[in-house]
Parts: structure tokens; C-alpha cells; sequence
């Protein structure tokens, strides 16, 4: 099953983000090594909103990840959710259609 996480970011995201960036994609490439985290990144014009596709049995890794995420922990992510996606299209799909 995905599990996608999504974060509302503050106003001034860009700006604070660069002395916790490195450590948030470390946390992200480590989720996706351990095949964990999918795709991830921020939504652009504006830049308010990050999506990450987590892929597992629960939303645990999904929510493990938010918590621990430097992002979240130093105030940069307003508030966050974890909600399944059932894919149905794509070779990524967890529950293909045709």
C-alpha cells in the first residue's frame, strides 16, 4: 500500500531551510534506501506544500519519518498528515486496474 505524506510549510520555508537541509535529505535518502520512501519532494508556484509517496504495510515509516524530520522537529512544516493512496495506474501501482 502508499502512504503519502504531506507537510504545509511556512511562509518563509525557503529561506530557513538551508541550515536543516542536509540532514532532511539524509533522513529521506536513508527511507528511500531502505525502500521505504518512493518520490519526495515540494510542490512548486508557490512553494507551501512537500509530498512524499511512502510504500509499506502501515503508515508507520511514513509517520516515523515526520517526526523525526528536521523539517517538522525545527519548525519549518506547520502541520502534517499521513493518508493512504491506493494507486491503481503505473508500474509503481500498488493495486493495478486495467
Amino acid at each position: 500500500m502508499h502512504y503519502l505524506l504531506t507537510y504545509d510549510l511556512v511562509d518563509d520555508y525557503l529561506e530557513r531551510r538551508g541550515q536543516y537541509r542536509d540532514a532532511h535529505l539524509a533522513l529521506a535518502w536513508q527511507a528511500a534506501e531502505r525502500g521505504e520512501l518512493l518520490l519526495a519532494g515540494a510542490l512548486e508556484s508557490p512553494v507551501d506544500t512537500a509530498a512524499l509517496l511512502f510504500d509499506g504495510d502501515s503508515p508507520a515509516a511514513a509517520e516515523a519519518f515526520a517526526k523525526a524530520d528536521p523539517y517538522v522537529v525545527n519548525g519549518l512544516v506547520k502541520a502534517w498528515r499521513v493518508r493512504p493512496w491506493k494507486t491503481v495506474v503505473g508500474p509503481m501501482a500498488s493495486s493495478p486496474v486495467r
